[in-house]
């Protein structure tokens, strides 16, 4: 199955605590690459997060944002006393390394991240919950992945059908083009009134056939048509193998168009190549 890097997953908790929103943003990458903004009550969900996300994506830039809104604190709320003196030893080394530099006052400190606390906070409770936020947000961001991911499955089997027709066409074009050849240097020689010896002349037509026949290059081409079409029906990334596989096809459309000795082959081959990077620029964007 298919699945697109691109995607995107918003989801809300609501308690008597407060407010959890999570969001994840996904976009294409060549290897798998997280980036989590998370409050910093909250930062030691990072690698579980992490974990989760190598358990359900191959390739990908994941953006994970959670956000934190606290009910309203009440009066009595309480100071961390362990925070503020590690704060407060911290602070001391500034002073001691940068005497010059200002240091924060009173209400400064009370306002740093874990410095005053809402009685009553039960920051495990939240974490659990955040967790299962994130599990749900994941499978919603997988599920985006693979519906965007049938799309441009579609996308590149229509462009396929594309190819296996341009190619039929240069096949059914072909024993024209090798027997026009033919004629054109017959009558070449015939208006120079050259007498070519016989064996000479059937050389001279092998020649010409060999370098007008392109029936390997249409044959390599369909290979890779039909191994593109497998890879769309395995399970795991495929982009990869996609992407390859499409440098191949460039590389016999180039050769058919080097090849070619009439302007419907060459039409042919510049059809081909649009098809072809038509599908490298959807498999970018495919697992």
């Amino acid at each position: 199955m298919v699945h697109s890097m691109t995607a995107f997953s918003r989801q809300d908790r609501d308690a008597d605590w407060g407010r959890l929103q999570l969001e994840l943003r996904s976009v294409n990458q060549r290897y798998l690459d997280p980036h989590f903004r998370l409050p910093e009550a909250l930062r030691d969900l990072e690698p579980a997060f992490r974990d989760a996300l190598r358990s359900h994506l191959a390739r990908g830039k994941v953006e994970c944002t959670l956000r934190f809104d606290p009910a309203e604190r009440s009066a009595d709320a309480a100071v961390n006393h362990d925070r503020l003196r590690a704060l407060g030893a911290a602070l001391g080394e500034v002073r001691e390394a940068i005497p010059e530099a200002p240091l924060p006052d009173a209400l400064a400190l009370l306002d740093h991240p874990g410095v005053l606390e809402a009685p009553g906070l039960d920051l495990e409770a939240i974490k659990a919950e955040a967790r299962a936020l994130f599990d749900v947000a994941l499978d919603d961001l997988v599920a985006g992945r693979a519906r965007e991911g049938d799309q441009l499955a579609e996308l590149i089997r229509e462009r396929l059908t594309g190819i296996r027709t341009q190619v039929a066409e240069v096949r059914r074009l072909l024993p024209g083009i090798l027997e026009r050849q033919r004629a054109q240097l017959l009558e070449r020689l015939a208006e120079m009134r050259t007498e070519l010896d016989p064996q000479r002349l059937e050389a001279e037509l092998v020649l010409l056939a060999q370098k007008a026949d392109v029936a390997e290059e249409l044959d390599r081409l369909e290979t890779h048509v039909g191994e593109v079409e497998r890879q769309l029906k395995q399970k795991g990334p495929i982009g990869r193998r996609l992407d390859f596989l499409m440098q191949e096809l460039n590389r016999e459309a180039n050769t058919l168009s080097s090849k070619s000795v009439v302007a419907d082959t060459t039409r042919c081959a510049v059809e081909l190549k649009v098809l072809i990077e038509q599908m490298r620029e959807q498999i970018q964007n495919i697992e």
